[in-house]
């Protein structure tokens, strides 16, 4: 095999191809097999009664918790951040939701309803739903504590003091608004129940583009930044860099720092 000189990469045979590609291919099953036993503890978790009556603005009206289920036992809720006077949604929370119309009917499929969650009045979240193009259900907790008591929203105090607690530990970024999915439970007598939670690069699992990244030879290809996210943009707002403008680059750059999720 030789390395090249131009990219550092090495170039063999299509007999030295199969011989790595096989030794990565036992490495794959192993994480597969670990994975699926991560599922099983995950699933293995107890539930917490969710006593308290939380309220929602919905396109329908105004529903509990116990409704965004929408008869089906099992709830996923994307902790997406639009808070109440935000221009537009996080660039990286829009990367998330740019997966989810495609999965919301298997999902269904599955005894499972998607929701967003976030704290924007419902018109804000209606306005940037509709400019992004996205079906998927979308709700507002205005004047509700949910994502305050799911540890994803923080009060400007909780903020002040700097030390915050999120992706169960201490968190020492001043922000507002961070990232998060939850898993809800219904049972037959209607009551509901918290299952999980995962937080910072735990809502990987909501981007399906990174594992297709992963395949790739250039893979992910971001920055050696804090920020690996900082070249995301909202889906209708990518432009070459030939004609991005200085001031439409600041801007971005401000929102993507003002946003930026942790790992």
């Amino acid at each position: 095999m030789t390395v090249t000189q131009k990219t550092g990469q090495t170039i063999g045979t299509r007999e030295d191809w199969l011989k790595a590609r096989l030794a990565l291919l036992e490495a794959e099953k192993d994480l597969t097999r670990r994975s699926d036993a991560l599922a099983q503890q995950r699933q293995a978790l107890p539930w917490v009664r969710v006593d308290k009556p939380y309220v929602f603005d919905t396109r329908e009206g105004r529903r509990t918790l116990a409704d965004l289920f929408n008869g089906r036992g099992q709830l996923l809720v994307q902790h997406f951040m639009l808070g109440p006077d935000w221009e537009q949604g996080c660039p990286s929370c829009s990367f998330m939701a740019d997966h989810t119309d495609g999965m919301t009917v298997h999902l269904a499929h599955r005894d499972v309803t998607f929701a967003a969650v976030s704290r924007a009045p419902l018109a804000e979240i209606e306005r940037f739903r509709r400019r992004m193009g996205w079906q998927f259900n979308w709700v507002s907790l205005h004047g509700s504590d949910f994502n305050y008591d799911f540890g994803v929203s923080f009060t400007p105090e909780q903020v002040a003091k700097g030390d915050l607690t999120y992706n169960f530990g201490r968190w020492p970024y001043p922000f507002e608004e961070l990232p998060g999915v939850s898993v809800f439970a219904k049972d037959e007598a209607g009551e509901v129940f918290h299952t999980y939670s995962t937080y910072g690069r735990g809502v990987e699992v909501m981007m399906g583009t990174y594992p297709m990244l992963d395949l790739t030879p250039k893979g992910r290809d971001e920055k050696n930044v804090e920020y690996k996210m900082e070249w995301v943009r909202h889906h209708d707002r990518y432009e070459t860099a030939k004609t991005q403008a200085s001031g439409t680059v600041k801007e971005l750059q401000g929102t993507l720092k003002k946003h930026e999720c942790c790992d």
